[in-house]
Order: C-alpha cells, then structure tokens, then sequence
C-alpha cells in the first residue's frame, strides 16, 4: 500500500461517516424517542476532533484517530447482532468505521516513516 492510498482511505473513510452520521440521524432514520438535534450532537463532535491534523496529512493525528472510532465500531457491531430493520444501516457504518481505521494506521506508519518518526530508540553504536 502507498501512502497516497492510505491517505485516500483514511479521508474517504473520516469523511464517509460524518456524512452517513448526519444522513442517518438526522434523514433515514431519525430516532423516534429523541430529538435530531440530540443525536448529532451525541455522534458528530468526536469526528470533529481530529479533522484539522487529519487534513494537515499529520501522522500523529492519523494514528490517535482510530481511537475515536471505537464508539462507531461498537454501536455498529450491536446493531448488527440485535436490530433487523437498521442492520444495513449499521453495515454502512461498519465499513465506513473499518475503511478509517485501516487508512489511518496505515498512514501513519507509511509517513511517520517517510518522516523519520519513530517510537523506538535507536541503539547505541558499539565503541
């Protein structure tokens, strides 16, 4: 994999599923039991995070971005085991959620090393 292509990943998924967040909550299917308002609120905030390093191509915020996408894997993995008529729903986001995680860490590791980044220490040269 390049870096350009987990950079297209990593985007396609960031943006993907802000967009099917406020699509889903807000037009396909709103919740019966709580306001739109509530909903987005509860779900966009934590995608709004990490945009400003995410469009900066910034390897750091690629890599601690996937952690914010447990929610979205949790939420869409309950709905697939326990919710027949939002299953499809819940699939989109799966794929959206996957499609980031898997852009991202890719990403990072490809720039950071591209970069010179490492977490490691370098060994000491023998004297």
């Amino acid at each position: 994999m390049t870096t350009q292509l987990a950079r297209l990943l990593a985007l396609t998924g960031y943006f993907g599923l802000m967009l099917w967040v406020i699509l889903w909550h807000a037009f396909i299917s709103p919740s019966p039991h709580l306001s739109v308002t509530f909903m987005l609120f509860m779900w966009l905030p934590w995608l709004l995070i990490p945009m400003k390093g995410m469009l900066k191509g910034n390897p750091y915020t690629h890599a601690w971005a996937v952690y914010m996408l447990m929610p979205y894997f949790l939420h869409s993995a309950t709905l697939l085991w326990v919710d027949e008529g939002e299953r499809w729903l819940a699939a989109v986001e799966l794929l959206l959620a996957s499609t980031m995680f898997i852009g991202n860490m890719y990403y990072a590791k490809l720039r950071g090393r591209e970069l010179g980044l490492s977490i490691r220490k370098k060994k000491k040269a023998d004297n």
